[in-house]
């Protein structure tokens, strides 16, 4: 009988160490694959809400609340348990200080929506829009038509394990914001270089927030949308004394 010279125990020895170099990679492609699909999911449910948000508001005065009640209803999906009745009621009153509840939420905190109005400006709503919005003779142009337009920012929570930890750090790195050169959590044996190619895109604001909710170890992601619509009620001025709704910085 004819038996090999290669000791068992080196093969044994090496597909272990192939596996441990294999299996963070392959654990990630299953997980990040999730977490993307969500991450899509979140994206599609951000641009209705940002339409809700605004037809909510063109219906009720330009009201803060109700635009960001409208927003949280459409967004609690992506977040929150919503499988019942029951269970979507309970989710709207945890949720409706559009905050995020530690908890509840895996551990994330902060904001859950930003909702910045660019139009109307509160300085520019004249005293007689109630009894002249459905006046035809006043508006000499498309322009001058009384429009709520407003950007939405959703801060969707990345809430699988393992992959946020890696695409929160990616996205950083992508972003310009915060470079990552420790072990590569992919590849362990090697050392991974993760920078930015690109100035950042966005606004001061948003990645002030982004680094403050990073360094809290939150790993969320900013999705924007914006919408715009005439109103169909007149804006009433209490609900513009501040440009932005509650929680949004006003530089945005």
């Amino acid at each position: 009988m004819c038996r090999s010279n290669r000791p068992e125990g080196r093969e044994s020895g090496q597909a272990t160490v192939e596996a441990a170099l294999t299996l963070p990679l392959t654990i990630f492609l299953m997980l990040g694959t999730l977490q993307l699909f969500m991450l899509l999911q979140a994206r599609a449910l951000t641009e209705y809400a940002a339409f809700r948000a605004v037809r909510t508001g063109s219906v009720k005065h330009g009201d803060c609340e109700a635009m960001t009640h409208a927003a949280l209803g459409v967004l609690l999906p992506s977040f929150a348990r919503t499988d019942s009745p029951a269970a979507l009621g309970a989710a709207f009153r945890t949720h409706r200080d559009n905050r995020y509840h530690s908890k509840a939420d895996g551990g994330h905190t902060g904001s859950i929506v930003w909702i910045a109005r660019e139009r109307p400006l509160g300085g520019s709503l004249r005293g007689d829009e109630e009894e002249s919005i459905d006046d035809v003779n006043r508006y000499g142009s498309v322009e001058d038509v009384v429009r709520l337009e407003a950007r939405l920012v959703f801060w969707f929570p990345m809430r699988i394990p393992f992959a946020n930890w890696v695409l929160g750090r990616m996205f950083l790195a992508q972003l310009g914001l915060r470079e990552y050169s420790s072990t590569d959590p992919l590849q362990p044996a090697r050392t991974a270089h993760w920078e930015g190619r690109a100035p950042p895109a966005l606004d001061v604001a948003i990645r002030e927030e982004l680094l403050e909710r990073a360094a809290r170890r939150e790993y969320v992601f900013p999705l924007q949308a914006s919408y715009a619509m005439r109103m169909m009620t007149p804006a009433r001025p209490r609900y513009f004394r501040k440009q932005n709704c509650p929680l949004t910085p006003e530089g945005l």
